[in-house]
């Protein structure tokens, strides 16, 4: 069954479960709202109303309040004035999810806002998509700070891996510097030694 109902001087066509964008509305987050101005009906007959479908309303939940993409206006006066504006704007905008479709006269109060806040949907009954968003959140924060201690705070085995890379390098120092004065000294007990020159035939 599907519902035309209309908020914020426009007109939307939903079914029970769906998620919208609306004008933003004067209520709070987890309120639970109604919407009187019902347009039409549609289920297996279709029923237009003149102009509203009296006993028809939406019952909603507000998901969130939020804001909508930023839009940029530019604005250049005539000619020989150089006067110029640029001017962003994002609109307030309301999440709802779309609870029941009902047709009831006895249930139905007319009002001229459009929309009445009937009271707070149940911790039991929170809609599954706010859960979702909030283990999202819970997950990437707990992520973050794991990363954070990491960075200040080194596991055990990684310091221990530390060391002994430092002292096998200190191990490797000595050597090539034990070895390097070896060949030092060998080289210089070379050149103190004389060399075996033959002897010249000296002519009597």
């Amino acid at each position: 069954m599907f519902a035309v109902f209309k908020t914020g001087g426009k007109q939307y066509k939903v079914v029970s479960g769906d998620i919208l964008l609306v004008e933003k509305l004067s209520a709070n987050q987890g309120d639970k709202v109604r919407f009187n101005q019902v347009l039409a009906l549609g289920d297996k007959a279709q029923t237009v109303g003149t102009p509203v479908i009296s006993g028809a309303f939406v019952d909603a939940e507000i998901l969130s309040q939020t804001k909508g993409e930023k839009t940029i206006n530019f604005v250049k006066r005539r000619r020989k004035h150089s006067s110029q504006r640029k001017k962003g704007h994002r609109q307030n905008l309301t999440v709802l999810k779309v609870l029941d479709i009902k047709s009831d006269e006895k249930l139905y109060t007319p009002n001229d806002a459009g929309f009445e806040i009937i009271g707070k949907v149940k911790v039991a009954n929170k809609s599954k998509d706010v859960k979702k968003v909030q283990d999202k959140n819970d997950a990437v924060s707990s992520a973050v700070k794991k990363d954070k201690q990491e960075t200040k705070q080194p596991s055990k085995s990684a310091a221990k891996k530390k060391s002994v890379a430092v002292k096998e390098n200190k191990t490797i120092e000595k050597k090539v510097t034990a070895a390097k004065k070896v060949k030092t000294g060998t080289q210089a007990t070379k050149k103190s030694e004389p060399k075996n020159e033959p002897k010249s035939d000296q002519k009597k």
